[in-house]
This record gives structure tokens, C-alpha cells and sequence, in this order.
């Protein structure tokens, strides 16, 4: 592999990234069709409320313990309010929500004018994944599909174990599989057709497939702390935009790559060099799934 030519290409691609964020990018939207909030965020199924806060971690945290593909959530009895049911020994999810309690007129003086005292009290939640009886709402009629044959040959190429099912897509640790959502979901956008986007999409997932630690062992907690998920999101999308030009998806940077990274490089704003670091990694996960092209691993 002529790593110089590559490594010069990469460079390129990662310096008209780095022009495109300095002069702005639009705001980044995933390319597929989701039943739930547009952002992917937790949504009770009766109030069409997305969660928020703590809540919002927690069950995403749950639906990646459990493998859920949709993001609709509600209670027991909000579930049977929708002539759903529960499945018989499905465990729900903790979630918090506050109340305030009102001060009686008593209790309260004329200096006073807080409403009264908020408190925490506790809910237990059901994905729709574990209920019977309720119609996920349809999502609109997706685009036909045309495999890109040297992307799908690359993909297969690497030995990665890929699920297709839901509407998130996601790389499991623990399990190390990729789940991507439904080829049919993805649509066209202005810069790529619905079949780019999927292996767009793919390859985002490949490069954290790449990092696990019996692969290349990526870890980016000792220098950027609370940060080092953020620094991972540069690393993949990186990697998928090196990826994409290997394989002839683009020559050139998409705006959707500028507008990906724009959303975590915020947070990283207290190192500038922060974009040439998740460069370097994401160079040597391309570099690691290219060769991976040969040893099947």
C-alpha cells in the first residue's frame, strides 16, 4: 500500500474539513428515516414528548444494553392507555421526573414567592420493543437500493459482523456487532445518493469497530477525559470520509462530514489540535481496515 500517496490524500481531505468548519457548515441531520425524534432522542409514545436530562442518557443507555432499534418509551399503564401490552417478564427502565409540591397559603409569606418544593420522584418505563398490540408508526416510503459493488466488497472484506434492523445505527462493544438501520430508510441528500449514504453510514460504524481493544485498542481517556467520546465521533467520521475517497464514493470532503464534526468539535474547543489528532487516528483505522482487506480480520 503506498502509504505516502494515502497519507497525502487523507491530508488533503482533513485540511478542506478543517476550511469548511472555519467558514460554518449547515446543521447536520442523519441521512435516514427515524419513527422517533429527528435527533434520535427518546420519545414517550403517548405525549410525543422527547425525554430530557438524565433521562435521556439513561435510556439510551438501556436501548444499547438491550439492543432496541426504536426509540419509543412509555410506562405501564400509558402503554395499556394505547391498547398495548406488556410482555410477561419484560423488565422496565428506571427514569426520574420532578413534581412541585405547593406551598399552602399558610406556609407561605409575603417575602415568598418560590411555587413550592420540587422533588424527584421515580418511573419505571417499556420500550415498544417489549409490548404487544401497538403499530409503530410508518415512516415514509424509502428510495430503492442499489448496492455500491467495492464498498459492499469492502465491507465484507473486513469479517465485521453487521446487523440490519431498527433505525439506529450503532457499533456494540460488547458483543462487537454493527447495527445499521434499514437499507430502505436512507434517502438522497444534496451531496450523496441514499446508496452513499448507507456506506457512508457503514463506515463510521467500521472505524469503531476498529478501535475495540483486540483490534487497535483506541483510547482517548487519559488526555481528553469526560471528552474522549467526542474525540472518538472525530475519529469515525474522519475515518469514514478517508473511506469514502478510498473507495471512490468522493473525491472531496461532503458537506455532511464538515457538518458531523462541526456538532462534537465544539466541545473541543480547549485543544486546537484536537481535529489532527482524530486525523492521525482515523488515518490509522483506514489504514487498519484496508489491510484487513487481505487478513480477513
Amino acid at each position: 500500500m503506498a502509504h505516502t500517496k494515502t497519507n497525502s490524500i487523507y491530508d488533503t481531505i482533513t485540511n478542506q474539513i478543517i476550511a469548511a468548519l472555519e467558514h460554518g457548515t449547515e446543521k447536520f441531520s442523519l441521512p435516514w428515516h427515524r419513527s422517533t425524534a429527528p435527533l434520535s432522542r427518546p420519545v414517550n409514545a403517548v405525549s410525543k414528548n422527547a425525554y430530557r436530562g438524565v433521562n435521556v442518557l439513561a435510556l439510551w443507555a438501556s436501548a444499547e444494553a438491550q439492543d432496541f432499534g426504536h426509540g419509543l418509551w412509555a410506562t405501564y399503564r400509558q402503554w395499556q392507555s394505547l391498547g398495548a401490552q406488556v410482555r410477561k417478564g419484560e423488565k422496565a427502565s428506571p427514569i426520574v421526573f420532578y413534581k412541585v409540591l405547593d406551598k399552602s397559603e399558610e406556609e407561605k409569606t409575603e417575602e415568598d414567592e418560590s411555587p413550592g418544593r420540587i422533588f424527584a420522584r421515580a418511573s419505571h418505563v417499556f420500550n415498544v420493543s417489549q409490548v404487544e398490540g401497538y403499530e409503530i408508526p410508518e415512516t415514509p416510503e424509502g428510495e430503492e437500493f442499489d448496492p455500491i459493488p467495492q464498498a459492499q466488497a469492502f465491507v465484507e472484506r473486513t469479517g465485521a459482523s453487521v446487523r440490519i434492523q431498527g433505525e439506529s445505527a450503532h457499533y456494540t462493544p460488547s458483543t462487537d456487532t454493527i447495527t445499521m438501520p434499514d437499507r430502505e430508510r436512507f434517502f438522497t441528500t444534496s451531496s450523496r445518493s441514499a446508496g452513499e449514504n448507507w456506506y457512508a453510514t457503514l463506515l463510521h460504524e467500521l472505524v469503531h469497530w476498529s478501535g475495540a481493544d483486540h483490534r487497535l485498542a483506541r483510547n482517548f481517556g487519559k488526555r481528553f477525559g469526560d471528552e474522549a467520546y467526542a474525540m472518538e465521533e472525530l475519529v469515525a467520521e474522519l475515518g469514514s470520509a478517508f473511506l469514502c475517497g478510498d473507495l471512490g464514493l468522493s473525491t472531496s470532503p461532503r458537506p455532511d462530514h464538515a457538518s458531523y464534526l462541526a456538532s462534537w468539535l465544539k466541545v473541543l474547543k480547549a485543544d486546537n489540535r484536537a481535529i489532527f489528532t482524530a486525523a492521525s487516528a482515523a488515518t490509522k483505522a483506514a489504514d487498519y481496515l484496508q489491510s484487513a482487506k487481505q487478513s480477513g480480520s
